[in-house]
């Protein structure tokens, strides 16, 4: 069991119990991984997520490069082609879609972050639209998730439950500029432009992308978070990086930029901090950043993304956004499982061993203290 606090709250507990993988996000959810299926030579793994009382499921494909297992999100459902190329063609005009549109207007998270990140002030095409998507749900998530470590900490800050000083966003920081948004726009269309052809490939297969193997997958396949291509990752939660030789922490929305393929000894690559809300992980570092920590980045990025194109597909031809075309969906020829009703358990009882582990680390080190 490995036991990670970040340094601006929130802690992550991830060990193996029966053969699955479990991981604890915070204190209030988190998964349990296990194997699904081959298929087309590759292997599959089922996660059962669980969080606020409700389950939800979802499908990822194995990769293992340089005998490290990762695995990348692979949708449940794929559009038809044309929605994905509508997703990232421009418009040909400029939408305007305000904080009214958005529905942003008076929301907590939008007011503590609104000096930092701002919508654009108009839109000239899905792409733009689903970049402050992604980014706003980035940004309610950590909201969400500072107001949760602040009553996991109130009795170490009050009764009020205030939250450290330290995890209020920094007022000497840059906001998110629009270069960086850029970047994200792109990995966007990018990301759009490789699931249409995923999707037209499904297509012209009757949804069966290959033949089902036993095979296991091969070795050194290049995950998502270490492809050349895919430069721009968006922080998902918090996370404690190193920085000429000491730790700092981002938090969910922050933006970083891969500067290295190759990980290291100790499966980290560099990375430039694109954009920070805090000042002791300012933009402009260069980071150590674990690849498996960019590859869940990019997993949630895919996942919203998904999300997106489904709001896409609901909000296409009303309030002046021009019509999609068929934005129908095909079921994946590997689709998620039904959720392992068993998972809130396994999640629970792994929580309380890591509190355990974490009481005995504390008397095992003042009792040495006082040797």
């Amino acid at each position: 069991m490995h036991i990670s606090n970040g340094l601006h709250g929130g802690r992550t507990v991830v060990g193996m119990h029966n053969g699955a993988r479990v991981v604890n996000i915070g204190r209030h959810g988190g998964y349990v991984q296990r194997p699904y299926r081959n298929f087309g030579g590759h292997a599959y793994y089922s996660r059962t997520y669980f969080s606020g009382g409700h389950y939800y499921t979802g499908v990822y494909r194995g990769y293992n490069w340089h005998g490290h297992m990762y695995y990348g999100y692979h949708p449940g459902f794929w559009y038809h082609p044309g929605f994905y190329g509508w997703g990232y063609h421009p418009w040909g005009i400029h939408l305007a879609w305000g904080l009214g549109l958005w529905g942003w207007g008076g929301a907590p998270w939008y007011g503590f972050y609104g000096g930092w990140f701002a919508p654009y002030p108009y839109y000239a095409g899905p792409a733009f639209w689903l970049t402050d998507y992604l980014i706003a749900a980035e940004l309610q998530s950590a909201y969400a998730a500072r107001q949760e470590a602040a009553a996991d900490a109130a009795p170490s800050y009050g009764d009020d439950g205030g939250y450290p000083p330290s995890s209020a966003p920094s007022s000497t920081t840059i906001g998110m500029t629009p270069e960086v948004k850029q970047a994200i726009a792109d990995e966007v269309s990018a990301q759009l432009a490789a699931q249409q052809a995923q999707a037209q490939q499904d297509s012209n297969s009757g949804g069966q992308a290959a033949a089902p193997a036993s095979s296991a997958p091969a070795a050194d396949e290049v995950p998502p978070a270490l492809d050349p291509a895919r430069r721009t990752f968006v922080v998902d939660n918090n996370l404690t990086v190193v920085a000429n030789g000491q730790e700092c922490g981002l938090t969910g929305g922050d933006v970083l930029t891969r500067l290295t393929d190759t990980p290291d000894s100790d499966n980290t690559v560099n990375a430039s901090v694109s954009a920070s809300k805090k000042s002791d992980c300012a933009a402009g570092q260069t980071v150590a950043v674990k690849v498996d920590d960019l590859q869940e980045m990019q997993n949630h990025f895919a996942e919203q993304l998904n999300n997106g194109m489904g709001e896409l597909a609901k909000k296409q031809g009303t309030n002046g956004m021009p019509s999609a075309p068929d934005t129908g969906t095909v079921a994946s020829a590997v689709p998620p499982p039904a959720p392992d009703t068993t998972a809130e358990k396994t999640l629970q009882d792994q929580q309380q061993a890591a509190d355990q582990a974490e009481a005995d680390a504390k008397q095992q080190a003042a009792a040495a203290g006082g040797q």
